[in-house]
């Protein structure tokens, strides 16, 4: 039998729902961190390079649809279904406040200088919220089209981005005006949009196709299809000259950002790819899924000869034990760890 080399990922179990959002710290002091979005209510943080899990951050009672760290990972944030945003203390995870709403919250990011967070969802409104006056009133911007999917920060906090649950494009806010300057087209409704680490670029995912954007000019870069419906796609940081994408087929794949081609596909996933991203370093990227697990791909050559099973699909024996630390801990006391 001829032997084939496939990528072995790291695999994290300890979301007992779907994941469907991650997001990477940048590189700290102390390393870089990863949190995880699931429908099981508990956001997550981990050890970005070995998966390994920190703690959990309890106490929102619906499904969480987003979760973020500010620049130093020294705060989390994350939005629910229970019509609630929390901001978490990463260190301790303690809860440092609830931000209510008035519907469920789909998305969550804190502005790059950490002094406020943005958050979207159902109710069609963009809020932004001042950190150093945790009791302050937010800013409103609203008359977004539709329920809000995605948002972001860029230019330096001077803009914001959004996208829509049932309503295609991309609006981006100038918030000194608090009007929509710009509107990227597109065919669907997009499911993710990311700002690249050097903000050249915005990289989206709807249906069946990942654009690139000049975050600049705002024009269309490249455009490629993809092999079916894509939820989410991540530009390599470092280089820029890959990127991957994942969706319905369960794979995560592979492409070169200048031409298109397929360079690799990574099968492991037993449902849909709901979230793929980058390490902060390039040198890894993350998926999570409806399964529950999230996989820690190495985007160097780390392989393994297939001998006729796929060891994706079983956990190695470091994450494994790290999940039974986990169990075991909600298990005995339900307690928040950092």
């Amino acid at each position: 039998m001829e032997k084939k080399k496939v990528t072995v990922p790291l695999v994290c179990h300890g979301h007992s729902r779907p994941v469907v959002d991650l997001f990477y710290s940048p590189i700290t002091p102390d390393g870089f961190f990863l949190i995880s979005a699931s429908k099981d209510s508990t956001p997550m943080l981990r050890n970005g390079e070995t998966g390994d899990w920190i703690g959990t951050f309890e106490g929102h009672k619906g499904a969480i649809w987003s979760s973020c760290l500010d620049t130093k990972a020294l705060r989390a944030a994350s939005a629910s279904a229970d019509f609630s945003a929390k901001l978490w203390d990463a260190l301790t995870g303690d809860e440092l406040h609830s931000f209510e709403h008035k519907h469920i919250v789909r998305a969550c990011a804190f502005s790059d200088d950490t002094h406020f967070l943005l958050t979207g969802g159902v109710e069609k409104i963009l809020r932004i919220f001042d950190l150093n006056r945790l009791d302050a009133q937010p800013r409103l911007v609203d008359n977004s089209p539709g329920s809000i999917r995605t948002v972001a920060w860029l230019h330096s906090d001077q803009m914001i981005l959004s996208s829509c649950t049932d309503t295609n494009g991309v609006r981006l806010w100038d918030l000194r005006s608090g009007k929509i300057v710009q509107t990227l087209e597109t065919k669907s409704p997009v499911t993710s949009a990311e700002v690249s680490q050097d903000g050249h670029y915005i990289t989206t995912a709807d249906g069946s196709t990942v654009k690139f954007w000049d975050a600049n000019h705002f024009g269309l870069v490249k455009s490629y299809d993809m092999p079916c419906n894509v939820e989410s796609a991540s530009l390599e940081p470092k280089q820029g000259n890959k990127f991957i994408a994942g969706g319905e087929d369960m794979w995560v794949h592979i492409f070169d950002f200048h031409t298109g081609e397929e360079l690799g596909c990574n099968k492991g996933h037993h449902g849909p790819v709901h979230c793929v991203r980058f390490s902060p370093g390039g040198e890894s990227y993350a998926s999570g899924s409806e399964d529950g697990t999230i996989r820690i791909w190495q985007t160097g050559p780390v392989t393994h000869e297939e001998t006729g099973v796929l060891p994706v699909n079983e956990p190695s024996g470091k994450v494994k034990a790290v999940a039974d630390e986990v169990a075991r801990k909600i298990e005995t006391d339900k307690a928040t760890e950092a």
